[in-house]
């Protein structure tokens, strides 16, 4: 299989690993098929995601989607960071070959997730979640698809 540099980059050097204390947020996916597991943590101040690990039991390229979400987010208000899909996750890695596209789809629903836990948390508006692929309304349960 195929995989850009900046895949086997962030596979073999994977950033901010790891787990956040008192997270402000917690969403955690898998994929019953596949055995990817990811589970990431971010942290947030006035409405920015200040800060964003994860771990990921899973392939190379589950574990690449990961690091790169983690990338991708901090920085961002909530609403900049509910808009980033799975295709700019994997576009951000230089693409990734079919039959990995659903990792970056776990990546990013376990970015939704993360939100969402803190927006309930925080008695804050839920979006719905249309452009998740599963659903966002029960974090605590790893989806199988």
């Amino acid at each position: 299989m195929d995989y850009s540099d900046k895949v086997m980059d962030h596979f073999m050097h994977p950033r901010n690993v790891g787990e956040i204390k008192d997270a402000d947020g917690i969403g955690e996916m898998g994929n019953a098929k596949c055995g990817d597991i990811m589970k990431l943590y971010i942290t947030i101040e006035d409405g920015i995601i200040t800060d964003a690990k994860f771990k990921t039991f899973g392939c190379g390229a589950a574990i690449a989607t990961s690091s790169m979400v983690t990338e991708l987010v901090i920085g961002k208000t909530l609403d900049e960071a509910t808009k980033i899909s799975n295709k700019a996750v994997a576009d951000a890695l230089g693409g990734l070959p079919p039959v990995k596209m659903h990792c970056s789809l776990l990546a990013a629903d376990a970015l939704r997730r993360a939100i969402y836990d803190y927006k309930n948390k925080n008695g804050l508006p839920v979006d719905d979640c249309d452009e998740c692929e599963t659903c966002c309304h029960d974090h605590h349960d790893i989806v199988e698809e």
